[in-house]
């Protein structure tokens, strides 16, 4: 028997079809082992070492896959292809015991050409992208740990701070503030309603410039006088340009403009739009199909296809709607510099496969992503939509004051790939006027209408999904997932604008705190050229170009001692450092506050992990300016004993007065009066000089 590891349950079905006897296909149900809840668990002194523990509810899980390893013959894994997937089928061999090094197998597709071509075709598990994934969730992982603590000690317990998250939360709440403090400026659009003297039909053109300079009116006033003057003069056509504009097929989707499209065409939220692919690509229930997936590895950034794909795509084109509607070069998509490029886009597996065909045969959230995708694909692979235009410009003179009006107007000329849409297009049932140069024009009226400049609108799921693309935060796996938690850590609220009504996603009040502190202590961490930076260094990780424990060395020291720096972000605390000097490690240990109270730490926590209890210093030394702490001794009476000790041997029955005697230069005792009033008296009864303090006087 041979055996095939996936991921999904339903991945595993699907795969099952394809193959004949002899082919087991099990699911591990993601991760087996990971980097314990409670704890960093990663060695900083030993190249960031990571302790991974298996996940506690997959110990049945591990049996199982154990027991199905002991009876195969051949042992392949099949984890999703990329570096999730490739780390997932490592953990699975080192914790099961797999041996063998053609053992991993990917496809791009679940499809029974894809899966057979895999299985003929196993290669080693690429370290290179298990180091990649391996980087990203330590870097993750120290990040976390040593941020969330400080924010949650700062605004409020519990709250949570991330290297990719809380970027992406600077950027919605850097939206808010500019709404916030947008000034609207008033404007006026004029609009003049036009027709030829012989014909009732007007055409509506609008004023953009007067005497040969732009049309900026800003007032009533002017709108007023502009209206007016123009409505008496004389109008006529001063230029007319007929042209033929060419619209090329847009790209196939990638998963960051899946999720766009998805979220403004179909209403769904990023989440939605996640289970829904998932499911295309790992396999649905179609009626008289059974479970069958239905389209490609969807966590892309590539807009590449295969030449099969492209092929099979054409020569649907051609049948479906003739051979006019097929581009005379295979169209192709040039993809982000920035893009790891490891997939193919987001297309369907098979073209015969129709939307119209199972429309009613599967769920109907999942078809409607499916006809999105489908009918995307297709249209990336069809010849361009051809328009005629027309941009009349018309001019109205009155005195010696020239008002400039712009028609314009566009028609289709030929479909191209809006036939795949379906859809009737609204510029087919426009009629071209026809305009000469130097004809005269009625004028029937002209309007004016007073309006604000709006600020930009707040992000929604799908805007702020690609704003994090353009400025590099995350990866295709990670976008929808950031969303998410920004929402659940109620960091953002998603509001429905009553005008569009669109999702928006506006930032708590807790959200913007979190931001501003972050930005305040950690704006480096916070800059999203930094984060971009960061994802090219795991990108070149996973290239084979950089070891995965340097980029971590680069970049933790001088977070980590930022971190430990950062006292109320930017202001120095002196009741956080002490005088006390770690015992395991030389460290000045600083202090901390705990459960029941303050206590000392070590600052190379997590190497040094040294704590000892905290005691608030009662005075200052006169002798070393160090602490002094009040002690008790055998027989209960206190006394006082500088921190200092053995290089400094000052003691004192009585507290001591921060300076020496000025007179004998011996110790002096704090004395109050009954009105609470201090002053330093010398402990030599020889001497018993007194000196007031000046904040006494």
């Amino acid at each position: 028997m041979e055996l095939i590891i996936v991921e999904s349950p339903h991945k595993a079905v699907t795969i099952s079809k394809y193959l004949g006897k002899g082919f087991k296909v099990i699911a591990s149900k993601g991760h087996v082992r990971d980097l314990p809840a409670n704890r960093i668990a990663v060695d900083v002194d030993k190249n960031f070492a990571p302790e991974y523990i298996i996940n506690p509810d997959k110990e049945a899980v591990i049996k199982m896959i154990k027991s199905e390893v002991a009876k195969a013959d051949k042992v392949y894994l099949a984890g999703d292809p990329d570096r999730e997937g490739e780390a997932i089928s490592w953990h699975i061999a080192e914790v099961c015991g797999i041996k063998g090094k053609n053992i991993r197998i990917e496809f791009n597709e679940i499809s029974k050409r894809a899966v057979e071509k895999a299985i003929s075709e196993p290669r080693e598990i690429n370290m290179d992208l298990v180091d990649a994934q391996q980087a990203r969730r330590v870097l993750d992982r120290l990040v976390g740990y040593e941020l969330s603590p400080i924010i949650s000690k700062l605004i409020q317990p519990g709250l949570s701070a991330g290297r990719v998250q809380s970027v992406a939360l600077k950027m919605i709440v850097d939206r808010e503030k500019e709404i916030r403090d947008f000034k609207p400026e008033e404007y006026w659009p004029i609009i003049a309603h036009v027709s030829k003297p012989e014909k009732s039909k007007t055409q509506k053109c609008e004023l953009t410039y007067i005497n040969g300079k732009k049309a900026k009116v800003t007032n009533k006033e002017m709108a007023d006088k502009v209206i007016a003057e123009s409505k008496m003069g004389t109008f006529k056509v001063d230029d007319v340009k007929r042209a033929k504009s060419y619209s090329k097929a847009p790209a196939p989707f990638t998963t960051s403009t899946m999720q766009q499209e998805a979220i403004s065409k179909l209403n769904f939220s990023a989440a939605q739009v996640t289970k829904c692919a998932q499911s295309l690509y790992e396999g649905v229930e179609i009626q008289g199909m059974g479970q069958t997936a239905l389209v490609t590895y969807i966590r892309t950034d590539s807009v590449r296809i295969s030449q099969d794909a492209q092929r099979e795509a054409l020569a649907f084109i051609g049948q479906k709607f003739g051979q006019d509607f097929v581009p005379a070069k295979p169209n192709f998509f040039a993809t982000k510099q920035d893009a790891q490029d490891a997939h193919e886009a987001i297309r369907p597996i098979n073209v015969e496969i129709t939307p119209e065909s199972i429309k009613d045969k599967m769920a109907r959230d999942d078809w409607r992503l499916y006809n999105l995708i489908y009918n995307r694909f297709l249209a990336s692979q069809m010849a361009p939509a051809i328009y005629d235009t027309l941009d009349v410009t018309i001019s109205s003179t009155y005195n010696d004051t020239v008002y400039g009006f712009k028609l314009k107007g566009k028609t289709c000329a030929f479909q191209g790939y809006t036939a795949a849409y379906a859809s009737d297009d609204k510029d087919n049932a426009k009629e071209l006027p026809n305009y000469e140069v130097g004809e005269p024009l009625q004028c029937q009226d002209v309007t004016g209408e007073q309006k604000f400049t709006k600020p930009s609108p707040r992000y929604t799921d799908g805007t702020v999904i690609k704003a994090m693309e353009d400025n590099g935060i995350g990866r295709p796996s990670t976008y929808e997932k950031t969303v998410s938690v920004l929402v659940l850590r109620k960091y953002v609220e998603k509001v429905k604008n009553p005008e569009n009504k669109k999702m928006e996603l506006v930032p708590t009040e807790l959200g913007e705190k979190v931001v501003e502190k972050l930005v305040e202590g950690f704006p480096t961490i916070m800059d999203t050229k930094f984060t971009a930076a960061m994802e090219e260094k795991l990108d070149e990780i996973a290239e084979g170009k950089e070891k995965w424990y340097l980029v971590l060395k680069d970049f933790y020291p001088e977070f980590h001692k930022q971190v430990l720096n950062v006292r109320f972000f930017g202001k120095k605390d002196p009741a956080q450092e002490s005088d006390v000097i770690c015992d395991k490690c030389g460290a000045r240990m600083i202090i901390k506050q705990g459960k029941f109270g303050k206590f000392l730490a070590c600052p190379n926590f997590p190497r040094c992990q040294n704590t000892k209890p905290f005691e608030e210093p009662v005075a200052k030394c006169p002798q070393c300016g160090r602490p002094v702490y009040q002690r008790t001794s055998k027989k209960g009476k206190p006394y006082y004993t500088c921190s200092g000790y053995p290089s400094c041997k000052f003691i004192a029955w009585d507290l001591p007065a921060p300076i020496l005697c000025p007179k004998c230069k011996g110790p002096m005792k704090i004395v109050e009066d009954k009105e609470g009033k201090k002053s330093y008296v010398c402990t030599n009864n020889a001497c018993k000089t007194v000196v007031v303090p000046e904040n006494e006087n």
